[in-house]
């Protein structure tokens, strides 16, 4: 009884001391600049994202918090270094649906998205939009895909790399319309927009902050948006569901992560800040204007969502016949 009591107290004093630590850790915290990592390049929908948001969020932790692109293999690039990174909350990631997808995309991952990072908070949802090159003979969403089924595996699709939400708002929307077409993946959405407005390929789905002010412009024909509602930016263009794919949906989701490990008070400091910079009206007029909606959630909330996602991707993933060894 005695050698269980003292092993309790030990447990005890060690839980105290940890607190007391992280305590200590978030009283001086931030002691440097904060890099904010994304693994997309500039221009795109998370790059617009952590810089709305990046330099609010320096005001009120009193660093300077730097953006830092580092692009490639549909964010594995970006989440592996913020993974191995010291666990201070002076590295932060910017999570996005692909992080989610990815766990069912590539056969071996040298990080977990759900065990490797702490979550934050979430940041905004996008949906997409269907563009085509104005040479493309068709004006609706039905018209694509009576094209689409007449010419099966003749029309290319392009997207920002493989598990982007460009690539798998395509695949659903093909394997729900009966169609087959081929994926050309880029490095990112601008150039994948950049290849559509030059006619090196017909058709995307790409996010709302790149496409749309090319289909105000009339350089693509939009055609419908990704999300259960109209939005408010193109209030005249339908939704994929009502414009012949009943059941149609497919949203982007963003958050903001450390590395796991991290003290829990600089979590908590960190999610408060960002529910404080998410309620600015200016912050929120922004996020709007660029086609996202402000979310914001519990660490709690955003770990559980995490896994959702995750696991929302896998049958969507196998049945799509997509993969990267």
């Amino acid at each position: 009884m005695e050698k269980t009591l003292s092993g309790l107290v030990k447990v005890l004093f060690a839980l105290a001391a940890a607190g007391a630590v992280g305590g200590a850790v978030a009283q001086t915290y931030p002691s440097a600049p904060i890099r904010m990592v994304l693994g997309f390049p500039p221009g795109g929908v998370a790059d617009i994202l952590a810089r709305i948001v990046g330099p609010k969020l320096a005001d009120s932790l009193g660093q300077p918090v730097v953006v830092e692109n580092r692009p490639g293999a549909s964010s594995n690039i970006a989440a592996e270094a913020v993974a191995k990174a010291a666990p201070d909350g002076h590295t932060l990631f910017v999570f996005s649906t692909a992080n989610a997808v990815n766990v069912s995309l590539y056969s071996k991952l040298s990080y977990d998205p759900v065990k490797d990072f702490a979550p934050i908070s979430l940041l905004a949802s996008m949906a997409n939009i269907l563009v085509v090159h104005p040479s493309v003979p068709a004006q609706s969403v039905r018209e694509l895909i009576a094209l689409a089924k007449a010419k099966p595996g003749q029309l290319n699709f392009g997207s920002a790399g493989n598990g982007s939400t460009q690539h798998i708002s395509a695949q659903l929307f093909g394997m729900m319309a009966g169609v087959e077409m081929v994926h050309v993946p880029y490095k990112g959405s601008v150039p994948a927009m950049t290849a559509l407005l030059g006619g090196q390929i017909p058709l995307m789905f790409n996010v709302m902050s790149t496409a749309l002010p090319h289909a105000k412009a009339g350089k693509v024909r939009a055609l419908a948006v990704t999300s259960t509602r109209r939005s408010a930016l193109v209030p005249d263009l339908p939704t994929v569901a009502e414009a012949g794919l009943p059941g149609f949906e497919y949203v982007a989701h963003f958050g903001l992560q450390a590395p796991a490990r991290t003290p829990g008070p600089i979590i908590a400091r960190l999610n408060a800040e960002t529910a404080r910079i998410l309620q600015m009206p200016d912050i929120r007029e922004r996020l709007e204007a660029n086609g996202a909606e402000p979310k914001h959630s519990t660490p709690e909330e955003f770990g559980a969502f995490i896994q959702q996602e995750v696991d929302k991707h896998r049958p969507l993933i196998k049945a799509s016949g997509a993969r990267v060894d």
